[in-house]
C-alpha cells in the first residue's frame, strides 16, 4: 500500500521538492542493506542523495535517552552481531511508566522531525532517504490498545508523510539470527506491531525475501517516483544488516 501524500507537492517558486523516503523495520531485517544500495543506485544515476539516521540527526534528548537506556534499564546498548551477541534492554522493556514516558517522548520527536524534513526540502537535493523513522517509535507502542492506536493516528497526522514508506519485514528467528540483541518473544511481538501499523499509516511492506529480491522489489516502487530511471541497477552483494 502506498501513502496518500499531499503535503511534498512543489518547492519554492513551482520548483519540485525532493522525493522522500523512509525505510522501517526490526533490527536485523535487512534495512541498512537495502538503504545503502538504493543510495549507491541513486548515486551512480546521478540524482544528488541525502541519507539521514532518525536516531542521530531526528530523536529529541537522544543523549539523555541513551544513558537512561545504559543506566536504568542495564541495557548494554551495544549491536549484535552473530559472534558476539547483545544484551539490550530498552524498546523491549513494557512496564507501565516507560510506555508512558514513550508517549510523550515520541511526541516530542514528532516535532522535531516536521522541523528537520521541512528544512532538508528546502535543499537542491533530488532524494532524501531516512534510515528509520517516526513509524519505527511507534512500533514500539501496544498498538492493540484503543488509546495507544489513536495516539499513533494522531502523531501520523504531524509528521510529514514519505511519498514511500517501506517496511522491509522479516522472519524474527532470522532478524534474530543477524543481530541477536533482543529476545525472541519481543521480536515476535514487534513484528506484529510492525505489521500492525503498516496497516494504519499506509506502509509499503517489502515481504521477507532474499536480498536481491527484496532490492528489486524496492526499485520497482522507486522509479516511478523519480524523474528520470534508474541505470545500472545491477546487484551488488553486500552483507546483511
Amino acid at each position: 500500500m502506498k501513502n496518500k501524500n499531499t503535503s511534498l507537492a512543489k518547492g519554492a517558486k513551482g520548483a519540485p521538492t525532493p522525493i522522500l523516503l523512509s525505510f522501517s523495520g526490526m533490527d536485523g531485517s535487512g534495512k541498512s542493506t537495502q538503504i545503502e544500495q538504493l543510495c549507491n543506485d541513486l548515486a551512480n544515476s546521478g540524482f544528488t542523495v541525502k541519507r539521514v539516521e532518525f536516531w542521530n540527526n531526528v530523536v529529541a534528548f537522544s543523549s539523555l535517552r541513551a544513558d537512561f537506556s545504559r543506566k536504568v534499564l542495564q541495557s548494554d546498548g551495544e549491536v549484535g552481531r552473530p559472534d558476539k551477541p547483545a544484551q539490550r534492554n530498552d524498546k523491549n522493556a513494557r512496564k507501565w511508566y516507560l510506555i508512558a514516558g514513550r508517549h510523550v517522548l515520541y511526541l516530542f520527536d514528532a516535532i522535531k522531525l516536521r522541523r528537520v524534513v521541512n528544512r532538508l526540502l528546502t535543499r537542491e537535493t533530488d532524494v532524501i532517504v531516512f534510515d528509520r523513522y517516526i513509524f519505527d517509535q511507534l512500533a514500539t507502542l501496544p498498538l492493540e490498545r484503543s488509546f495507544t492506536n489513536a495516539y499513533a493516528k494522531f502523531i501520523l497526522k504531524l509528521v510529514p508523510r514519505p511519498h514511500i514508506s517501506f517496511l522491509i519485514d522479516a522472519v524474527p528467528e532470522v532478524a534474530r539470527a543477524r543481530k541477536p540483541e533482543y529476545p525472541l518473544d519481543f521480536m515476535h511481538r514487534y513484528r506484529k506491531a510492525y505489521l500492525q501499523l503498516s496497516t494504519i499509516a499506509g506502509l509499503t511492506v517489502v515481504p521477507p525475501l532474499d536480498i536481491e529480491e527484496a532490492h528489486r522489489a524496492i526499485l520497482r516502487e522507486v522509479e516511478p517516483q523519480l524523474r528520470r530511471p534508474l541505470t545500472g541497477n545491477d546487484f551488488a552483494s553486500v552483507v546483511p544488516a
